[in-house]
């Protein structure tokens, strides 16, 4: 059973749902929901405001995408909310915290933690991992676990892995192998891209997933780089774009949510993220020039979600890294870039924040800038502490909720379009899907 009509959710445009979601707004108020009203929550309203104004700097940066920017919408706007906004109206601000939770687990099975991650805390998604991952059996028995835990919850949950290929690849030996993308980038073929995408879909559908963070978007620029690599289609952005953009494509054609990343660029890093806090030097025009190049394209083609990384560009933002950046999320993806889609933060447990910031104030940082879902990929407790400061930050008036509404709106919207269920997945039969790998793969295979 589907729990919104694809046809309603794809003839609502995002200007649209904007409004929509203001109709919704003026709802909750009426029935006497509270935290819309003072100064210091209007001033962090969020995203679609900051917007509005980029700074000066951005303003005069030439940037080859010809968008407009989102609007605040009207009160006035709508008196018949759409599904997305009645979904919404029904919540309780646990439940939308707990959308904006995207979490690891523990283990091969569906433990004591998970499941009181879902049921009680009410977590939006899940991310698996290699150390989640057995057998093909195990793994569809996770994944069925998992989703059977959320029943009764306002939406179904984002199953979500990194599967990539080549280095980065979470599923059991029963799959056949994918190449890396430097592999496929060395072909230059934008219809072999599109069919990994498709088939990259269609391997992780088949276990229980239904988003994957894929394509990489890097332009893999420094040689010194520890963590893109051959995670790159290559180090030339046209090359870049034009196959990732395939491979997005691909995924979505087959029902897959791809997840872009890692945004604005980590190409030129030469300090992995996981241990530590990049820094890149470089100017909004330089990164205007290379590294924004896939991003913005992907932005053209209505990108479903992005992945924001956690990196220093003192040049934008002196004080904050990407992921915690009100310029770099709000002032330029949303309003200079004109992004409305889902924006995802980089694991916040990686060194890159814990080792610089505490995990809930950068949790709370991060919603103010502009993020719709946090990714706590390990440990129960670091939800606990993540969860805990975004209730505290709504209710002591930090966050309005009207700003949580704002994302937990892009994020039913998305998982509507995608018309995600919770239904379990049997066991599949992999001896289609495995040749049909084995013959695309075969003129990358050297390349391995």
């Amino acid at each position: 059973m589907k729990w919104f009509s694809r046809q309603k959710i794809n003839n609502t445009s995002p200007r649209r749902a904007l409004l929509l979601l203001a109709a919704s707004a003026c709802l909750l108020l009426a029935s006497g929901c509270e935290g819309n009203g003072n100064a210091a929550q209007q001033t962090n309203a969020g995203s679609s405001q900051a917007a509005v104004s980029a700074s000066p700097a951005a303003a005069q940066t030439p940037v080859p995408v010809a968008t407009d920017a989102p609007v605040t919408p009207s009160p006035e706007a709508s008196a018949t909310p759409d599904p997305v906004s009645r979904k919404l109206a029904g919540m309780n601000l646990e439940e939308k915290i707990g959308q904006m939770l995207l979490v690891g687990i523990q283990g091969k099975a569906a433990g004591a933690e998970a499941k009181k991650m879902i049921a009680e805390d009410k977590v939006g998604g899940i991310i698996l991992y290699s150390n989640n991952v057995g057998s093909l059996k195990e793994l569809v028995q996770l994944t069925n676990a998992l989703k059977q835990s959320n029943a009764g919850n306002p939406a179904p949950l984002f199953m979500s892995v990194d599967q990539e290929g080549g280095k980065v690849s979470r599923l059991p030996d029963d799959y056949a192998t994918f190449p890396s993308n430097a592999a496929v980038g060395s072909g230059d073929d934008a219809t072999a891209a599109g069919t990994m995408g498709e088939l990259l879909a269609r391997a992780v559908k088949s276990s229980g997933f239904n988003m994957d963070f894929a394509p990489v978007l890097d332009i893999n620029s420094n040689p010194d780089n520890p963590v893109i690599g051959d995670r790159s289609f290559g180090s030339n952005a046209e090359l870049v774009t034009r196959l990732g953009i395939a491979e997005m494509q691909g995924l979505e054609r087959e029902g897959v949510i791809p997840v872009v990343k890692h945004y604005p660029g980590h190409g030129d890093t030469s300090v992995d993220s996981h241990l530590e806090l990049p820094v890149i030097n470089k100017t909004e025009t330089q990164l205007a020039e290379l590294e924004w190049l896939p991003f913005q394209a992907a932005i053209r083609e209505k990108a479903d979600a992005v992945m924001v990384a956690h990196i220093l560009y003192p040049k934008l933002d002196p004080d904050k890294p990407a992921s915690l950046s009100q310029v770099i999320i709000s002032q330029q993806l949303r309003g200079l870039m004109g992004y409305e889609g889902v924006v995802i933060t980089d694991d916040m447990t990686m060194g890159a924040i814990i080792k610089n910031y505490s995990l809930p104030a950068a949790a709370v940082e991060s919603v103010l800038a502009g993020s719709d879902i946090l990714l706590v990929a390990h440990e129960y407790k670091n939800e606990q502490a993540v969860r805990a400061a975004l209730l505290d930050s709504v209710k002591n008036g930090r966050i309005s909720e009207a700003r949580i509404d704002e994302s937990v709106y892009r994020i039913l919207a998305l998982k509507a379009k995608y018309q995600l269920t919770d239904e379990a997945v049997p066991l599949p039969d992999l001896a289609g899907l495995n040749s049909d790998i084995q013959a695309w793969r075969k003129p990358y295979q050297q390349n391995k």
